[in-house]
This record gives C-alpha cells, structure tokens and sequence, in this order.
C-alpha cells in the first residue's frame, strides 16, 4: 500500500523546485504526494530562513503537526514529522531540543539522502539529522523528476549557495558556496520537461548569473552561454533566470538579452539600497553607478526590458539622507516591480551586531514611503499595457469558465476568457483593463509555435 507525504513549501522558487525533487527522491519508496496534511504518513516542511520570525513561524507549524500526531496515534497510526531547507540548516541540533518529536532534519544540501534518513529512523527511535554540505551532488543522487502534471511554465535550478557574503544575509551559511550544475544535465533536465510540456523554464539560483558549470567541451559555461544552449530546443518558447546578483550582470549575459529573443524582457536586479555607504555596509560589492551603468547597457540591449528589484530599508546605520537616495534611486531607474522589507537581524550574521541598529517605528514609516513610490511605478507600468496587443502563454484555468489565466513576456499576470483556447497555448491578446495584480484580456489570434526563426516579442515599451 502506498504511503502518503505531504510537502508544506515556504520561501523562495528554487524551495518549490526543491520541494519536487524530494518528492522524486522519495517516490521510488512509495511515497505518493498528496495536498492534505491529515491523510500524510509523512509530513516534510521545507523551510526558509530569510524572512523575519522565520523559524517561529516553523516551530508554529511543528506545534500543530504534533496535535495532528497525537490524534493519529490515539486513532491506531502514526506520522512522521521532519524538517528540510534554510531552517533546518540554520538551526540543526536545536531544532530537535526544542522540538524532540521532529523525526527528521534535512538541510538543503542532503535531502537526496532522505529515503536514508527515513530507513534510519525506522531502526531507531531518535532523530535523524543531516545538515552536512556534502562533496558529491545532490543532483547527482537524485532520479529524474518526475512531474504529476505537465506544468506549460516550470522551474529548473541551475546554480546553488553564494559567495557574495552581503551582511544581512544568510543564505552563504545555510545554502554554502556557490556550486553551478554541469551543462549536460541541465540540457537532459530542460528536455524532459519540455517533453512533458513546459513551454517556459525559469532558470534558478540563489546568485544565478554566477552561473559556471562545466559544459560538454571541458570549459566552464556562463549563463549567457547556457541560455544560447536552451533556446535551442524548439519546443521551448520563453526563458527566464533569477535571482540575480548586479555584479554578475556582465556583457555577455546583457548581450544575450539583446540577441536571444526566448529571453523573456523581464529581469529582477536586486539593488537593495540606493546609497553607497549602505551598499558598503552591506558588502554588496557594487555601487549606485556600477547599478546605473548595467541597468543602461541593458536597456540599450533590449529597450522594452522591465526590472524588479529587491529593496531593504532600515539597515543598520541607514540615516534619512541614505534613505532619500534609495528613493531618488527608484524614481531615476523605473521598476515593474518590485520587493521590499524592513531590516530585521538574522543570528550569525555581521549585520546583526552592528551598531546604530534603526528604531521600528522609523523602519515602519520609511518602508511605507517607499512601497507607495514602488506601487505607483507598478500602476503606471500595468496602466502602460492596457490598449496593447501583447503575446500570452496560458498557463492554468482561471474561476471563471472558459477563463485562462497566462503570463506576457513581462510577466504580469492576464486573466482571458477564451473558450476555444487551451492551457499551453501562445495567444494574442488585447488588453483591456488593469487591476491590482492582473491584467484583463480580449483574445484576437492563436499564434504559430515559435521556432528558432520565429520567436514573440513584444514591441510595447512599458518601463
């Protein structure tokens, strides 16, 4: 009889893609994923650590799974509780002492050993932890994914871990050193997916333009050259990549967004601060003009990219004069969209014993000023679009019937009632009104499959 496991995913793309790859891990040994908590014999949170309260948030989570046990158990079964990702990394021994009925934690590096861990936990009573950054790849553990369901757009991870070291971050701790996956498997990857009928694959990382990987002539690829490699499979219409570092933008990557027209014309650059001494303080390792000047050499490249960007205020030290640049940053640059947070500390991290730490209050107003600025410059550019014939891959069913809900090259989200159309199609449309994170569309045609010759892009210009 088959065995049910349940994936609760938190944070990031590159956690959903993960959250896959343990289901794939584990279904050789009879685990069948299903979507509710209650029916699993196994229960897996896969955790991030970036956001603030993060691991409360997980011991929160760990509380109920433990009533839900009792419950089970009290009936005649049992469930099995374990913990994978950032968290798991970040907290290791301790998450056991405060949580002693967790039967597993997993870094994100070692959960292709979970079938070992469950095996092992079978034979014993006590927890089972692996947060070690193991010399072998995971990816070269683990079988191939196996999708439930073809997904039109799918995530592939290309590159893992960091070493930029920015202060307030985590992730060089928690996901180790940057490690890029070998050409010929991410090309084998990209294939099977499109054959089970990805039409669009978002490349993932958590500094993805550093991307290094050893192609099949011996030499370390860049990304640029990866994604010249990928749109060469014809069945594949659009790619996209994040998340992105600014000093990894380098002109072989802009020079491929001008070229290689499956590069969808939407990048998410994070800056997080529009001041040189936050910057530093930050060790960003780039500048406001080095920002400036990549984000010029791109345009020039592609004229009609959008940008998103990641925005942190209330750093350490962050005095009003800094915060004010941020701001003029944003009104010279133009983004589609973009993420923004106040600075909470993260245990371990340089940032955390800095000096001059911001008040919560000044944090709280700072951040609202500037998400209004933000949220107007997604107004204008979703209001850009209305009017506009643009290409829409349709992705899913909307509420609606006859409703399809799909993506422009840009992004946004566009809600189409389109009864003759079908999830994987590449539609024209024009759009005829913008809500608050979504567009709505009249289809005009079906377009032809791109190919190598023939590919969409949409001529609006909408930044």
């Amino acid at each position: 009889m088959a065995k049910k496991l349940f994936v609760k995913t938190y944070g990031c793309q590159m956690n959903v893609y993960d959250s896959a790859r343990m289901a794939d891990a584990l279904a050789p040994h009879g685990y069948v994923v299903t979507d509710r908590p209650e029916q699993a014999d196994l229960v897996l949170l896969n955790t991030c650590h970036i956001r603030e309260k993060a691991a409360e948030k997980v011991y929160s989570e760990l509380g109920r799974l433990q009533q839900l046990r009792r419950r089970r158990r009290d009936a005649g079964g049992d469930l099995l509780i374990g913990v994978a990702g950032c968290v798991a990394q970040a907290e290791g021994a301790a998450l056991v002492e405060r949580a002693p009925y967790v039967d597993i934690v997993v870094g994100p590096q070692s959960y292709h050993r979970l079938p070992e861990l469950l095996q092992r936990r079978a034979r014993s009573q006590g927890a089972q932890l692996d947060i070690d950054f193991p010399l072998e790849s995971k990816f070269d553990r683990l079988p191939e994914e196996r999708a439930s369901a073809p997904a039109v757009s799918a995530f592939l991870t290309v590159q893992e871990g960091c070493d930029k070291f920015c202060t307030f971050c985590v992730v060089p701790y928690t996901r180790g050193a940057e490690a890029s996956r070998p050409v010929a498997a991410i090309l084998a990857e990209a294939r099977r997916l499109v054959a089970a009928g990805a039409r669009e694959i978002t490349l993932l990382g958590q500094n993805v333009n550093a991307y290094r990987g050893p192609g099949p002539d011996g030499r370390a690829w860049d990304l640029a050259r990866l994604i010249r490699a990928l749109a060469g499979i014809e069945a594949l219409w659009r790619i996209r990549y994040t998340t992105s570092h600014p000093r990894d933008l380098d002109d072989a990557l802009i020079a491929a967004h001008g070229e290689v027209e499956k590069l969808m014309p939407f990048l998410h650059l994070p800056v997080q601060s529009g001041s040189d001494a936050i910057l530093e303080a930050m060790n960003r390792r780039h500048d406001v003009d080095d920002y400036r000047r990549r984000v010029d050499r791109l345009r020039r490249a592609r004229p009609d990219i959008a940008l998103s960007s990641d925005f942190i205020v209330g750093f350490p030290g962050e005095s009003e004069a800094d915060f004010a640049a941020t701001l003029a940053l944003v009104e010279e640059i133009g983004f589609a969209q973009a993420f923004s947070f106040k600075y909470s500390p993260r245990p371990g991290t340089p940032a955390a014993g800095m000096r001059r730490q911001i008040r919560g209050e000044v944090k709280d107003e700072r951040l609202q000023r500037l998400q209004l600025l933000l949220a107007r410059q997604n107004r204008a550019f979703q209001e850009a679009t209305v009017g506009r014939n643009v290409a829409v891959l349709l992705e899913r069913a909307g509420r609606h019937p006859g409703q399809l809900v799909g993506r422009t090259p840009h992004l946004q989200a566009v809600h189409v009632t389109a009864p003759g159309a079908a999830i994987g199609e590449l539609i024209e449309v024009r759009v005829t009104a913008c809500h608050a994170h979504s567009l709505a569309a009249t289809p005009l045609a079906t377009m032809p499959a791109p190919t190598l010759e023939q590919q969409p892009r949409n001529p609006a210009v909408c930044a």
